[in-house]
């Protein structure tokens, strides 16, 4: 990413239940809709008993349209009723970043 300005990244930190029947599928679709959103950035994803997924914004502003935007509302429904057992969001200012990248 490496941004001269600060910016917030978005850490969601999840398990699921044992029912995720389309979930993946909504996981996609999110993703891509997020993309289209003014002030995104990026996101990173991880996922074994705990899944981590980090998501990176211009402001709080987008933070907050992104988090009331209507499918992204159904989806997040949809995760409290079927596809998690607990989540934690944590909405982070990125002061600084740096990388080690032995490929370059």
């Amino acid at each position: 990413m490496n941004r001269d300005n600060p910016y917030y990244a978005v850490i969601f930190t999840s398990t699921q239940t044992i029912n995720i029947e389309g979930y993946a599928e909504m996981s996609i679709q999110m993703e891509n809709l997020a993309k289209q959103q003014k002030g995104y950035l990026g996101i990173e994803s991880a996922r074994n008993e705990v899944g981590i997924t980090v998501s990176y914004w211009e402001s709080l502003e987008a933070i907050k349209n992104w988090k009331q935007q209507t499918d992204h509302l159904v989806a997040q429904r949809k995760g409290r009723t079927d596809w998690y057992s607990w989540y934690k969001v944590r909405i982070c200012k990125v002061e600084r970043e740096y990388e080690f990248n032995s490929q370059h």
